[in-house]
Formats: structure tokens, sequence, C-alpha cells
């Protein structure tokens, strides 16, 4: 069973909650309310910008976590099931909070949370603006706006920015992005969000091979934060959920589990 959450401007967002070490079918899923076999600790898990929770990526990844901690994973606004229009990382920063509250609702203690390309910059705000999580694990970020230095990020910018971008978006990618167009002043980018993060741990996952935002972007955030922190640049990989394998996967849930234990419980 899913559950839909409500941000504190009104949206609202799917989400669904995996007990530890319980990977159900789709529609077997724990309904609310059901801590995560006695273990405390939770990671919220952020997708990236078009993807969803039932994307076939995103579930094996928020499945392969169940064996490290609980996990709540939802769609940001103006993405599958979930109400509104994506603001590519600035209002989901709500999305994520009313998520990791959730988590605290369900009886977790401890909480992570990990997020992947538009993701990734939603955990770094959400943790510097909001706080209230134990580590944050970063993957595929940016660590600054407008960037337009690859092929793959121009055909983003041209989805957000022109009319016939978001109606391809709406209608071939499931996601409804807002026409209202950067605000102003521009919210709290990536880097500047690591730079507060601290004392909470901070992981940052980078692949030299991104063709979204090169290792600089990875290097960038992690110079930009304070300790405790540390950097992944990892050889060979690629950008964000779509090239996360198993082994990335279980090395991310030690990092998180060891991070959160040296934790005191919020």
């Amino acid at each position: 069973m899913t559950t839909t959450l409500v941000t504190e401007d009104g949206v609202p967002i799917d989400a669904v909650h995996l007990p530890a070490s319980a990977v159900p079918a789709p529609e077997e899923l724990s309904p609310p309310g059901t801590p995560a076999g006695g273990r405390d600790f939770a990671i919220v898990l952020a997708h990236g910008f078009t993807l969803s929770w039932q994307r076939p990526m995103m579930w094996t990844i928020a499945q392969r976590f169940t064996r490290a901690a609980g996990v709540v994973t939802f769609d940001f606004r103006g993405h599958g099931r979930s109400g509104g229009l994506t603001t590519l990382g600035d209002k989901e920063v709500l999305d994520l909070d009313v998520a990791v509250r959730y988590a605290r609702e369900l009886g977790y203690q401890r909480v992570a949370t990990i997020g992947f390309s538009m993701g990734g910059s939603v955990v770094l705000r959400q943790a510097a603006l909001r706080r209230g999580v134990d580590a944050v694990v970063s993957v595929s970020s940016p660590g600054r706006w407008y960037y337009r230095g690859t092929e793959a990020m121009r055909r983003v910018h041209f989805a957000a920015e022109k009319r016939l971008g978001r109606a391809y978006s709406r209608h071939f990618l499931a996601t409804r992005i807002s026409p209202d167009g950067w605000p102003t002043p521009d919210p709290v980018p990536p880097a500047e969000a690591a730079s507060m993060i601290s004392p909470t741990p901070l992981l940052v996952v980078h692949g030299d091979r991104d063709i979204y935002f090169p290792p600089e972007h990875g290097q960038q955030i992690y110079e930009a934060a304070r300790e405790p922190k540390e950097l992944w640049l990892i050889p060979g990989f690629g950008h964000a959920e779509r090239h996360t394998d198993d082994a990335l996967t279980d090395r991310i849930a030690a990092w998180a589990t060891a991070a959160v234990a040296a934790q005191p419980a919020s």
C-alpha cells in the first residue's frame, strides 16, 4: 500500500514505505505506520528528474536498500502520481521534507537521505535549509544552477524553458514542468547548501563519465562542504540511477549505516 503525503504548501506526494529486509511486490507494500522490524534506521530515497519510485531502476535500488534499513521513497511534485508541477529542485525541498517527517512518524530514530541527480541537489538543500536528518548522500548532483556545458543538459534546459519541451515532457515522460521559470532570487545552489550541512555527515558520489554534469560538479560540492565529508569519484561511472548497480548501492548503504550509527538519534 502506498500513502499520500501533503507538503506544507499543499501538494499531494505519492510515497511508499518498505520495511527493512522486506522486498514485496508493489501491490503487497506495507501499510503506513508499520515500523521496520524493530530497526530504527530509515533511508529516504529521492529520484532524479523525469523518474518515479515506480520506475524499475528506482524500484531495484529501493529494494536493495531494504537490506540495510527501512526505506521511504516518493515521487517529487510533477512526477508520477504526485500532484503539482516540478520546479527542478527548488520547491522539491518541501517534498523531501514531508517524506523525512513521515519516516520519523513511522518510528525511525535515525534517517539518512539519499538522492540522485535532481534528487541529489534536493537532499543537499533539505539538509541545509530544513535539517532533521542524520546523514546525506548526494549522487550525480549539479554543483551549481544553469549549467549548459553538455548536450544532455542543453536538452534538459529545452524541456524546462520551451513550451514544446514541456509538452514533450508531460506526454512522453510523465513529468509536468512549471512554466513560471526559475524563481528570483535564485534558490540556494547545491554547493552553497553543502557548506551549511555540517555537522551532518555528507557523502558525495560522482562519476568520471557523467554525461550531464562533469566530475567538477561533485568536486565543487565536496570542496564547499565542511567535515565530516567524503567524496567518491568513481572511474567509469555514468549518471545517477541508470548507472547505479547493486555493488554501488550496497557500498552507499554501508556508508550511510556507519554514518548514522556515529550520530546521536535526532
